[in-house]
């Protein structure tokens, strides 16, 4: 039996959980913040409060005590919010064994640093750890639920890589490594932005043509970022890129789309995120850091820049389509050698 933690009971933490649970040769620790979701695991074997009505594996056991979530964990799988990985980990930290994997499943940048979560990671343990991070088109509750799912592990370890894909496969969990930990996360990060973007258009009324025509080019200046920080351009055709942009743009159940559609009906971001309750859109958080990062490697973003001035500086979804659709003519395989302009 393999011993496995969990940080972070949300949504995503959870389907993980069941996933694995459902193997049944996993202990799974699974390390709850809220109160109300550990007494509903605990008493009804679901988690009422992120992922209602799909059943927790037995194997799987709930706590807010660190050390007994981490104690002899051989995976630690971090599924927090962004804004708290820093903090979680200096926490954990004291608790972790010196041969363990950590992994992240966090989608998002700290916003003061610009830092990926595994560059996060590695800065509080000083690298002492093997490191990774998983993604790609995931939504938690069709995960849950068994609906045929892909992701990827990516890591410079290859036996850390292999761990997780034997571990976390099942046949309604196919997993695929790769070594390119730059673009599988910063992949992950940059789609939310896009996917307010797609949202926005469709609570415009716009349609097809104008959603097909953003998540293109929003996977062009993803793209052009990822390369611009080391990583792969195959990396963003696959199902960390291309495939997460997609199913985020796309999908009803996506958080950041539905931040956008709200935007778009013309309802203000405090009055949206106090009606989420709880959940978290990371896109309101990373478009932030992608615009500073970008600025920082003189990449152009001006998707990511519009929707940077709409949820912080009040400017209209309407305008902001505006404005895109106005810039000065282009090639649309502009050169990137310069400015790297879209």
């Amino acid at each position: 039996m393999s011993e496995i933690a969990i940080i972070g009971a949300g949504a995503w933490g959870t389907a993980l959980s069941i996933v694995l649970g459902r193997k049944q040769r996993h202990h799974v620790r699974l390390w709850a913040y809220e109160q109300k979701v550990r007494e509903a695991i605990q008493t009804h074997r679901t988690n009422s409060l992120f992922l209602p009505d799909h059943k927790i594996p037995d194997c799987v056991s709930v706590s807010a005590n660190f050390f007994d979530v981490l104690h002899g964990a051989e995976i630690v799988v971090s599924a927090m919010p962004s804004q708290h990985c820093r903090r979680l980990f200096q926490e954990m930290l004291p608790h972790l064994s010196p041969d363990v994997f950590l992994v992240s499943a966090t989608k998002g940048l700290e916003q003061q640093t610009f830092l990926r979560m595994t560059e996060v990671i590695a800065q509080i343990t000083n690298s002492q750890f093997r490191v990774g991070a998983i993604s790609g088109p995931t939504f938690a509750t069709e995960v849950a639920r068994g609906d045929p799912t892909a992701i990827t592990i990516a890591s410079k370890d290859d036996k850390l890589a292999a761990s997780v894909q034997r571990e976390f496969s099942d046949p309604a969990f196919r997993v695929y490594t790769n070594d390119d930990v730059v673009g599988v996360e910063l992949g992950g990060a940059l789609k939310n932005v896009i996917a307010i973007a797609a949202g926005a258009c469709d609570g415009l009324g716009l349609g097809h043509n104008s959603a097909a025509a953003l998540i293109t080019r929003g996977l062009t200046e993803m793209t052009r970022l990822v390369t611009a920080c080391g990583g792969r351009v195959e990396t963003m055709s696959g199902l960390a890129g291309l495939g997460d942009l997609v199913l985020t743009c796309t999908g009803d159940l996506s958080r950041n789309r539905s931040v956008g559609v709200e935007l778009g009906r013309g309802r203000k971001l405090p009055e949206i995120i106090a009606g989420m309750h709880g959940m978290v859109a990371e896109g309101v958080f990373t478009t932030d850091a992608a615009v500073k990062l970008a600025r920082a490697h003189r990449v152009e973003m001006p998707i990511t820049e519009q929707i940077h001035a709409v949820l912080n500086e009040g400017k209209s979804p309407r305008d902001a389509i505006h404005e895109l659709m106005t810039r000065s003519s282009k090639s649309e395989l502009a050169s990137s050698d310069t400015f790297r302009q879209t």
